[in-house]
């Protein structure tokens, strides 16, 4: 049986494979587990990586470092492509508030973790990973412990303190939410606030009324200063067409429109008069609507169209088709001749069947070929992150100059190559399976390292009198920043309690506390909130959690 004891505890490759894969195999599996509603998921790999150090597991440094450090660098750049569309974006039309408070919950919790170094004993690396534990930050955890490389200084107690408190760090948020719902909720909290949303599509029909558009032209009444709109379909004389933008409009025209709802009051006035019917509703069935047009769905899979202009194919007057919606990711966008197109948007496309057919010649609409992972683009993409990351860059008063690196530029170049890769005709487009496996297995690497690494003296650390302060401290760091903007956003900004809920999990970086909202609140603004707040605040925790180190060490 000499063999298998070598299999386990032999420092080889095949046993660092071997044990990382148990570690994330059994955490995975742990991670399903619920209790009081609450699951940890994939951090379970991180206990489970506790443990087995602290059973006497270990691997060859030099591949734990290795295996820790590629995992990270793919995580936080698959992160940075998954937000990246979404990133610069969150900071418009309403999302800037949420953005300024989640911002405040950082600033509380940075500077709370900066205060408590100076009255109690603990160390500043050991206070960072107790900032990444309380706000279960570990793409932060990792900029700390390339920077702590970078000074010389151990990584170990970071990684340690980030452990410890890392349990209490997701239950805090969870207990600050029910102690503001319990405490400090009104009624008038609960009523819902409708996010100012420009993607949120709206489909209206109006009747031609207003004598000022008599006689003019689509595309000369699109450039009066009113709102953004496309006209899908128009009705005269009980015939339907698909209007071109030289189409003149003629009293009583009935046009069907897709706008957003808060400009569908803007476009009454333009137009006429706005019927009542709902055309909103999922199940209806566009085709049964007239005999000539159908609609259908087209997804882009070819790579030239990849960052062209909606208009700029001239699809409209060339085919006579209309583009009335386009779908990205899950959310609908206006088809605008301003738009800019991606591999994989599916474009809601109606007109008449042979019109369509050779429109989708044009656009591909071979979904097979995006089931391929453009694996090329990712590597490139890591490879410029990590070159970003290396750039030394001076700052006055600091005598060292800061790198973003191994965790600050992937994240960074992810960032800028999902938000900008597409008008620069970049082919970034990855399944959403793809990017999730891609996430899932840089994070379960980084996990299991980490907490194989910091398992030998966990337990230890625990029963100590530092533990209990690390702890203590911990909590302190999550729960008061979190109660605080919790009252500040819905006393002084008056946003309700499913909006604050989701500013706050997305401002911690915590999905599990978002899993507890959403059990609590029937309609999905927790989950809207969360996602317009989390890109920002991940990319802050991550270059704060460097900064405090490179400013106070």
């Amino acid at each position: 049986m000499e063999w298998l004891y070598n299999l386990f505890f032999d420092h080889t490759a095949l046993q660092a494979v071997i044990i990382l894969s148990l570690i994330i195999a059994i955490g995975l599996g742990l991670g399903k587990l619920r209790a009081f509603g609450v699951s940890l998921g994939v951090t379970f790999v991180f206990f489970t990586g506790i443990l087995a150090g602290h059973l006497g597991f270990s691997i060859d440094p030099q591949m734990l470092s290795y295996a820790e450090t590629f995992g990270l660098v793919l995580f936080v750049y698959s992160l940075g492509l998954q937000v990246g569309p979404g990133f610069f974006s969150s900071f418009k039309y309403g999302g800037f508030q949420l953005n300024m408070l989640g911002l405040g919950v950082i600033l509380l919790g940075t500077l709370a973790a900066i205060g408590l170094t100076f009255v109690t004993p603990i160390s500043l690396p050991d206070m960072v990973g107790i900032l990444c534990g309380a706000t279960t930050n570990t793409p932060a955890l990792g900029a700390a412990q390339q920077t702590l490389k970078q000074l010389g200084e151990p990584t170990s107690g970071a990684a340690l303190s980030c452990a410890v408190t890392y349990p209490l760090g997701v239950v805090g948020v969870i207990l600050a939410i029910i102690l503001v719902k319990k405490l400090f909720v009104r009624p008038a909290d609960m009523e819902v606030h409708e996010h100012d949303d420009p993607n949120h599509t709206y489909i209206a029909t109006f009747q031609v009324h207003n004598p000022a558009i008599f006689n003019k032209s689509i595309h000369d009444i699109a450039h009066t200063g009113y709102p953004k709109f496309v006209i899908s379909r128009l009705w005269r004389d009980g015939n339907v067409s698909i209007p071109t933008s030289e189409k003149i409009l003629k009293e009583n025209d009935r046009l069907l429109v897709i706008t957003t709802e808060k400009d569908a009051p803007s476009l009454t006035i333009l137009f006429g008069e706005q019927e009542n019917r709902d055309w909103n509703k999922e199940d209806i069935d566009w085709n049964a609507i007239d005999s000539k047009l159908v609609s259908r769905h087209i997804v882009i899979s070819r790579p030239e169209i990849n960052g062209k202009k909606l208009g700029s194919l001239r699809l409209r007057n060339t085919y006579g088709i209309n583009i009335s919606r386009v779908l990205r990711s899950g959310v609908q966008l206006l088809a605008t001749p301003g738009l800019v197109l991606q591999l994989g948007d599916r474009l809601t496309v109606v007109g008449e069947a042979a019109a369509i057919q050779n429109v989708e010649k044009v656009l591909g609409n071979t979904v097979k070929t995006l089931k391929d992972p453009n694996l090329a683009s990712i590597f490139i993409g890591i490879i410029l992150g990590l070159v970003i990351g290396a750039i030394p860059i001076a700052i006055p008063g600091i005598s060292s100059p800061v790198k973003l690196g191994m965790a600050g530029g992937p994240i960074v170049m992810g960032i800028l190559i999902g938000a900008y890769g597409p008008r620069l005709h970049l082919v970034t487009y990855t399944t959403r399976s793809a990017n999730l496996m891609l996430r899932g297995i840089g994070l379960s690497l980084y996990l299991a390292c980490l907490g194989l690494d910091a398992g030998a003296h966990f337990f230890e650390t625990v029963m100590r009198p530092e533990g209990a302060l690390w702890i203590g401290t911990g909590f302190v760091i999550t729960f008061v920043p979190v109660v605080i903007m919790a009252l500040i956003a819905l006393r002084f900004c008056h946003q309700d309690f499913g909006n604050t809920c989701g500013m706050l999990c997305g401002s911690m970086a915590n999905p599990m506390a978002l899993n507890y909202a959403n059990d609590i609140i029937t309609n999905d603004n927790p989950s809207v909130s969360y996602a317009t707040v989390y890109p920002l605040g991940m990319f802050l925790r991550v270059i704060i959690a460097q900064l405090i180190l490179m400013l106070f060490l």
